[in-house]
């Protein structure tokens, strides 16, 4: 005899093999269609465009890797100009002070309170 799991009843119940081996009702016979790609999808559907597919934008990967592979000595955070520093330097401002604030927090609450 075969069981499965009876979700209705929340016991386990007598049932014919084939059922008992797809679980939910899943069919292993069933092809299923696999989902589009995200990175790739163009911007018209295959059946308006006749020749190639069109993108959004140029691909700029080329560009980028000659500009951040560069061996010039400067931190990748760094290469951009003026409002990548901006934004690095507020970040590890905002880093360092919260951690400073937090250990004076810690300090002040590890100190015995006076009782009067």
């Amino acid at each position: 005899m075969y069981y499965k799991f009876s979700g209705f009843a929340q016991k386990l119940v007598g049932t014919v093999p084939g059922a008992a081996y797809t679980p939910q009702g899943l069919r292993a016979g069933v092809v299923s269609e696999t989902p589009a790609m995200i990175f790739g999808t163009p911007t018209k559907l295959a059946s308006e465009s006749v020749a190639s597919a069109e993108y959004l934008g140029q691909n700029k990967v080329l560009e980028l890797q000659k500009f951040f592979q560069k061996s010039d000595g400067v931190p990748v955070h760094l290469k951009r100009g003026l409002p990548d520093r901006l934004l690095y330097r507020t970040t590890m401002a905002l880093t360092i002070g919260g951690t400073i604030y937090c250990l004076v927090a810690l300090y002040m609450a590890s100190q015995p309170k006076n009782k009067n």
